[in-house]
């Protein structure tokens, strides 16, 4: 199953697609809303859930692990500054290239406006994102508490601590060390038993995403789509152009291994669901685990490209649906503020309507043209995820091989070690058995 994965995803899409729409156009809306959504929804529930189950664990056992065996703190930090160094490029490359996008093909004109009561009530109130609160929330206060709740980014500041803390004392801390490359492994281990379930999740996600808005809704939107796909589309190629002057052909290797988690990501809408996948597949090829358990936590924060260019294409379009001319320099200003309130946004639920919302109060633009782009915002959503996972892969390997610590790829699906099966001692080994079982 794992050397078919990528097929077995893909037929889930399919499928998914295809119940989906049946069940929209047969069914009314109302019963599928009531006894078919909450099934199909439970189907791709207990996938994200085991997701999250792995990835506190995998994230701090991979950091700790990676940093300890590094042995040089200095190299750590010349890898954090080019990493911050990358993901300011890829910032400024994806929100600029949403605003010359968005300008060339104007999606925005023409667009259906909501009914503003109406729009104001599907937005909700929406909490403005705070940089000290923010700031602040880096920093965890209880170590237990970040593994609880999954914050990536207070993990990853107590693992590079602990990291750097087990290196520096050396022998002591090495039953620690091998602890937790241990556990790593052994996230890995159950990673591999998930995502055999990766097909069934998919499918429940996209039936029950086609089922309630059904593919008409994306007629109606057709234009906004193709025009967001295009410009995603030139982002990928930007990116893994970029990437290309660094890796050379592995490049084309890098998105043969990346494109399970890639589908995982553009089928649940979740960036957290393929970062466990991401995590082996870079691993057989060839990025270290010291600094893809560095970057990718790092990059799932700071460094998400399809949503950089989202928000930037659709506070632009919403300004163009309600006929507001915005000059090159509130555009320039625009893309200033989405590079400082987008960063961190990972933990938000729904975080790029979050920023949108708050970029257009903060010039004036109408907040409830966010209802605009509601109804498809899920549509959406994938592919600016896929988009996602794509930077950080390419940004996790470019810095490998910046630092010179690119190793020889592995095949690109390795067996995983199988616990013991049908053995002689049938489940009954260390036992002192009673011999009147066998009579």
């Amino acid at each position: 199953m794992d050397r078919r994965l990528t097929l077995y995803i893909l037929l889930g899409m399919l499928l998914g697609v295809i119940v989906g729409q049946t069940l929209h156009v047969l069914v009314d809306a109302a019963t599928i809303k009531a006894e078919i959504a909450p099934w199909l929804k439970l189907l791709s529930d207990i996938f994200l859930n085991l997701i999250k189950l792995l990835v506190a664990p995998l994230v701090l056992s991979t950091i700790v692990v990676g940093i300890a065996h590094m042995g040089d703190s200095t190299a750590l930090g010349r890898i954090g500054v080019r990493a911050l160094a990358w993901f300011i490029t890829a910032s400024l490359i994806s929100i600029g290239l949403g605003l010359i996008m968005v300008n060339l093909l104007k999606p925005g004109v023409g667009a259906p406006i909501p009914d503003v009561a109406a729009a104001a009530k599907a937005v909700g109130e929406v909490k403005h994102l705070n940089a000290p609160e923010f700031i602040l929330s880096i920093f965890p206060k209880n170590a237990f508490d970040a593994m609880a709740t999954n914050n990536i980014l207070q993990i990853l500041v107590f693992s590079i601590f602990a990291g750097v803390a087990l290196s520096a004392i050396g022998e002591k801390g090495k039953p620690l060390v091998r602890g937790a490359d241990a556990l790593a492994e052994m996230m890995l281990q159950i990673t591999g038993y998930v995502m055999r379930y990766a097909p069934i999740a998919v499918f429940g996600a996209l039936a029950n995403v086609v089922g309630a808005s059904g593919l008409e809704i994306l007629k109606t939107y057709l234009e906004l789509l193709i025009e967001f796909y295009l410009s995603l589309a030139l982002l990928w190629m930007i990116l893994l152009g970029i990437g290309a002057i660094f890796l050379g052909k592995r490049i084309f290797t890098l998105i043969r291994y990346i494109r399970q988690p890639m589908m995982i990501a553009f089928s649940t809408a979740s960036s957290e669901a393929a970062l466990p996948k991401m995590f082996e597949q870079l691993d057989r090829f060839g990025v270290p685990r010291r600094i893809s358990g560095f970057m990718l936590p790092l990059g799932y924060s700071f460094n998400l490209d399809g949503s950089m260019m989202y928000m930037s294409f659709a506070t632009i379009f919403i300004a163009q649906a309600y006929g507001i001319h915005l000059p090159i320099a509130t555009q320039i200003m625009i893309l200033l503020t989405l590079m400082i309130s987008s960063k961190g946004i990972a933990a938000v639920p729904r975080a790029s309507l979050v920023v949108i919302t708050g970029t257009l109060a903060m010039f004036g633009l109408p907040v409830e043209g966010v209802a605009i782009i509601l109804a498809i915002d899920q549509f959406l959503d994938m592919g600016r995820t896929a988009t996602n996972v794509v930077g950080n892969a390419v940004a996790t390997s470019v810095i490998t091989k910046w630092e010179g610590m690119l190793e020889p790829e592995e095949g690109e699906f390795v067996e995983h070690p199988h616990a013991p099966a049908h053995t002689a001692a049938d489940g009954r080994a260390g036992l002192e058995l009673d011999p009147t079982n066998f009579k």
